[in-house]
């Protein structure tokens, strides 16, 4: 059964979809069939891959609303073994319209029950709020991974996330646990992006991958070309920092200790 990982944060720009996106490539590279959902009304996750909302058909919406089958909303993307459930125009409506829905909060969880056995990991990039859309996302999760900004004001924000976790864990997902607290938008010569590593690790201390992501100019500039960084400039800190967080990712997943070969060591023009 494929693992369905959340990837939230009730504050915006701390980069979720970035986080969404690039690991989803990166474990497609290293030959894990992946999901991508784009939980999010922005559509960013889905013009990151490369694909125009504008012209899809069907998306996450559609799913949502049970209009089709979970087969009938996934398309492929350029990159191999990645696939993605993209959000339309439609789904800023998606939340009103499930309000007098049954089941309301299970709409997303009842949807891929067919999907789990075909991937090895489903994503979730949900909205930065906290409506019947990340609601539907965290009831339908096997875990939560959330991205957290090197900056004051976003441990705020993660106190409030683990209260709402907590919340839906006790009334929705008794299941639901913690992937992982990824620290993001860390920048070396910032004395707060270490302050903040440092009461991050210390309190959550596992919990916290030790893999950090940088703050990066080719790591902003990929989704513009509709492109995850290892497709768009493999050889960027930011590129390379989201290869080693997909190789901790599957060393967490399989249980495993301690250092393990990267899977891309030796091969980096094969993803460029």
């Amino acid at each position: 059964m494929g693992k369905v990982i959340a990837i939230s944060n009730q504050k915006g720009g701390v980069g979720k979809t970035t986080t969404a996106v690039n690991l989803a490539s990166c474990l497609a590279a290293a030959e894990r069939l992946c999901l991508l959902i784009d939980c999010d009304p922005q559509a960013n996750a889905t013009a990151g891959l490369g694909i125009d909302r504008t012209s899809l058909r069907e998306g996450l919406y559609d799913l949502l609303v049970g209009e089709v089958s979970s087969q009938d909303v996934i398309k492929e993307t350029d990159i191999s073994g990645l696939h993605l459930i993209g959000a339309t125009a439609d789904l800023v409506g998606a939340e009103v319209e499930m309000v007098a829905m049954p089941e309301k909060e299970f709409r997303l969880k009842n949807g891929l029950k067919a999907l789990a056995e075909g991937y090895d990991y489903i994503f979730i990039d949900t909205p930065p709020s906290l409506g019947f859309l990340t609601v539907n996302a965290l009831a339908a999760a096997d875990a939560v991974l959330v991205p957290l900004q090197c900056e004051y004001y976003a441990l705020e924000g993660l106190s409030q996330l683990l209260k709402t976790v907590q919340a839906v864990k006790r009334r929705l997902n008794p299941a639901l646990g913690i992937s992982g607290i990824l620290l993001t938008m860390y920048d070396k010569r910032n004395n707060l992006s270490q302050q903040v590593e440092d009461e991050v690790r210390a309190h959550f201390r596992e919990s916290v991958y030790h893999t950090v992501i940088p703050r990066n100019v080719r790591l902003s500039e990929a989704p513009s070309h509709g492109k995850p960084i290892i497709h768009y400039d493999i050889r960027c800190r930011g590129a390379q920092s989201y290869l080693a967080l997909a190789n901790e990712f599957i060393r967490r997943e399989i249980g495993q200790d301690g250092e393990k070969e990267s899977p891309w060591q030796g091969s980096v023009g094969a993803y460029s």
